[in-house]
């Protein structure tokens, strides 16, 4: 049943949610959204009720809580709070994918993402749909299935068109960028992170500005790209992160780019400084990003010479990538313990 007026305790209750999001409050804003769909539950309006919901699971995801996001995804897209139509089922599908990723569930991300691109799809929703094939590409990416993800990547390149915003078509080619560099096509990830970067400004959208500058750095530096260009990326991202506040993964993976700059440019120790304050906030991040740490400071203290330090993160490196469902990233760990930094 549809309600024909919007109640005042439910309007309260929304309008207090979007507010803690502009402001960056994430966690406020789910249980914000999470008191607005309550109220138009009761008052009758299950389709109001539903999109707080779905609200809810967007702010859970910003805020970092990969495994609260991912369950209460998990039940818009199997119909605990009523059917949804197959757009709304799509959008709910690329936050499980998206959740599910952050939380190292690679190949059910990957699932996820799958079945949303087949809803929007099927229900014309060209925006959706390219969102669901950049999570679904970042999914297959991470786990290390790269030939399926540039594949995707060149299919979506090519279908991209006037009908997107430039901000999605900014982050298509910004995802495409990143398997580009996982490909070791270096040059055609720098020239896809230029066409996402001529996309973005930090005066349209200061998150999106500092979140793409977080990635495109880390992106480089797989690459062994340590030049001016990927400094100024770390120094935008910080600088912005600063601005707005960020969740505990952006600060996470801020850290993890520094030790990564430090290390390729000739300061093992630094890096390890910086990178052995991760560790101690594990429980704040996803296996994968964990994989990523412990096998810098790996690599880190093998070049400084301690040998027996630098084996016991590679392993760790090895099982944390074993977790998140990315085999070849385990093996290349492993290759560390014997091919040294």
């Amino acid at each position: 049943m549809q309600r024909n007026s919007v109640s005042p305790s439910y309007a309260a209750a929304e309008l207090q949610a979007r507010e803690h999001r502009s402001s960056h409050d994430f966690g406020r804003a789910a249980s914000s959204a999470q008191v607005a769909s309550e109220i138009a539950t009761n008052d009758g309006d299950l389709t109001a009720a539903w999109g707080m919901r779905l609200f809810q699971a967007e702010n859970l995801l910003d805020a970092g809580d990969f495994e609260a996001c991912a369950a209460l995804a998990a039940e818009l897209v199997d119909g605990a709070f009523g059917a949804p139509a197959e757009d709304a089922r799509g959008k709910a599908n690329i936050l499980l994918a998206k959740a599910r990723q952050g939380a190292g569930m690679l190949g059910q991300a990957a699932d996820a993402a799958r079945m949303a691109a087949r809803l929007s799809s099927g229900a014309g929703d060209v925006e959706n749909n390219v969102k669901a094939r950049q999570a679904l590409i970042a999914a297959l990416a991470e786990s290390g299935r790269l030939e399926e993800a540039w594949s995707e990547s060149l299919m979506l390149a090519d279908d991209i068109s006037n009908e997107v915003d430039d901000q999605l078509v900014g982050k298509a080619y910004w995802v495409i960028g990143n398997v580009a560099f996982l490909c070791n096509k270096v040059a055609e990830g720098l020239e896809y992170h230029e066409l996402a970067a001529e996309t973005f400004s930090p005066a349209r959208n200061l998150d999106i500005w500092a979140k793409f500058n977080k990635a495109s750095a880390a992106m480089r530096l797989a690459a062994e790209v340590a030049d001016a260009d990927t400094l100024r990326c770390i120094e935008r991202a910080e600088l912005a992160t600063d601005v707005i506040g960020g969740s505990d993964e952006d600060h996470i993976l801020l850290k993890l780019n520094r030790g990564h700059w430090n290390f390729l440019a000739g300061d093992p120790q630094a890096a390890i400084a910086i990178l052995t304050e991760i560790s101690t906030v594990a429980e704040k991040t996803s296996p994968q990003i964990l994989g990523e740490a412990s096998l810098l400071l790996g690599r880190s203290h093998a070049a400084v010479g301690n040998d027996s330090e630098a084996q016991t993160h590679l392993l760790e490196a090895a099982d944390h990538f074993e977790k998140a469902g990315a085999p070849q990233r385990a093996e290349q760990a492993r290759e560390f313990l014997t091919a040294g930094p």
